[in-house]
């Protein structure tokens, strides 16, 4: 079956945090059931550059992506589109769906006037990494974050 991508909607928070909290650095990161979850996805949804999709099959949400467009002035203006949060469902994993689900966004993006696309991974993802390699994306920078 082929999943439908849309825009998702407060019923879908919690079906996505549980999709963040799945795999090992989820797991420790993350508190299904806070409402810290919905007050975010709501300040996401009054903001015209975020735009959280999911991919749904039958009815459930198995996987899920956040959009984000920025203006910039580096690169002669150009836009770019940051993916943030990818996650896909573990037990459909390898059927196709991360891959559409990215392409899905990156025609986003492009529909959106993005020059670029780009994202991050936690470094020990050396599976996503090799995923996002085989979508076309290049490891260009070296990524820095400072919690506050």
């Amino acid at each position: 079956m082929t999943p439908r991508f849309r825009e998702a909607t407060e019923a879908d928070v919690q079906a996505i945090v549980a999709l963040l909290a799945a795999d090992e650095l989820g797991a420790v990161r993350e508190a299904p059931g806070d409402p810290a979850y919905m007050a975010a996805f709501r300040e996401m949804a009054a903001d015209p550059n975020q735009t959280q999709y999911v991919a749904e099959e039958r009815g459930r949400v198995v996987a899920c992506l956040q959009l984000t467009v920025t203006a910039g002035l580096g690169r002669r203006g150009a836009k770019r589109a940051t993916l943030e949060s990818v996650q896909v469902a573990v037990d459909v994993r390898g059927a196709g769906i991360g891959r559409a689900l990215v392409r899905f966004a990156v025609e986003r993006a492009r529909e959106r006037g993005c020059a670029l696309v780009q994202l991050t991974s936690d470094l020990s993802r050396t599976r996503a990494h090799a995923f996002y390699e085989r979508l076309g994306f290049t490891s260009t920078h070296a990524g820095f974050k400072l919690a506050i």
